[in-house]
């Protein structure tokens, strides 16, 4: 099991992330504008800048919804390794098998 803090910080990020989403694509959006001047696109870099770090979706860490492990996730299940094999040997996933060579 993860420290409850580290699990309680990436969803406080999560938050953070939904909240600035539509500024950050609006100021990203006119930032890479070429058809605008430079100072206003150096402008929009500015105030992007000023937004919160952990507004960014890149600070948010992959966690497994059982335990809160941050390593060895499936995107897909949002669960780690150990407790996809857990559940795969009592027969919960359905159409996972346990390997035997």
């Amino acid at each position: 099991m993860a420290k409850k803090s580290s699990v309680e910080k990436n969803k406080r990020r999560t938050a953070l992330v939904k909240r600035f989403a539509a500024k950050r694509v609006k100021l990203k959006g006119t930032a890479n504008n070429m058809a605008l001047p430079p100072e206003e696109r150096f402008a929009a870099r500015l105030k992007l800048a000023e937004l919160p770090r952990n507004s960014a979706p890149s600070r948010i860490r992959n966690r497994c919804e059982l335990t809160g492990r941050s390593r060895g996730n499936y995107r897909k299940l949002k669960m780690c390794r150990i407790k996809l094999r857990e559940l795969a040997n009592l027969g919960f996933v359905p159409g996972m098998v346990k390997s035997s060579w």
